[in-house]
Formats: C-alpha cells, structure tokens, sequence
C-alpha cells in the first residue's frame, strides 16, 4: 500500500558535532510510534553536524506538538539545533 503524504514531518538538526546525535533524535522518534522515511546526514569541515529527516507520523501516538517539544528540547541537551516542520510549511518557506 503506497505511503499517504498528508502527515510527514521534517526534521533537521544542525550543530558541533558530537557522539549520540543520531542516536539520540532516532529514539524520540521511535517512542512517538513515528517512522524515518529517509535520512541524510554530513559533518561539514569534520565539525559541522547537518541532518535532515524525512518522518511519517501517520501511525504515530505521539502528537506532531508532542513530537516537535520532545525533539527539541533534546535538543538543547545536546547542544544542536533541532527542528520539526509540517511537510507543506517546509516546503512553503524553501520555495525557489
């Protein structure tokens, strides 16, 4: 059964790098009932973390607010940014 598009969520994380970053915004992810569609992630000049994911929360139990709070209060524990957006806000605010 094809994927429905009308509840992903996007995910990036930007930041120093550090040990547990993947790690620690998989297993938020996964407590939500929330499931990683696609991942992409780049230490740029072997410091700089990039991550973005591509989330489905169409089965989650988590609420997409829940989702956002728990990640990025995360976040600040780690000391990287994170953030979760609507797929359609995402795509919004990164039109060309």
């Amino acid at each position: 059964m094809p994927e429905k598009k009308d509840n992903r969520v996007i995910v990036t994380v930007i930041g120093a790098d550090r040990v547990g970053i993947i790690a620690s915004v998989a297993t938020i992810i996964a407590d939500a009932g929330a499931n990683i569609l696609d991942i992409s992630q780049t230490i740029l000049q072997g410091e700089f973390f990039t991550m973005i994911m591509v989330i489905d929360m169409n089965d989650a139990k988590a609420s997409f607010d829940q989702l956002r709070k728990a990640l990025e209060e995360k976040g600040k524990e780690l000391g990287v940014q994170i953030m979760a957006q609507h797929e359609d806000v995402f795509k919004f605010m990164h039109r060309i």
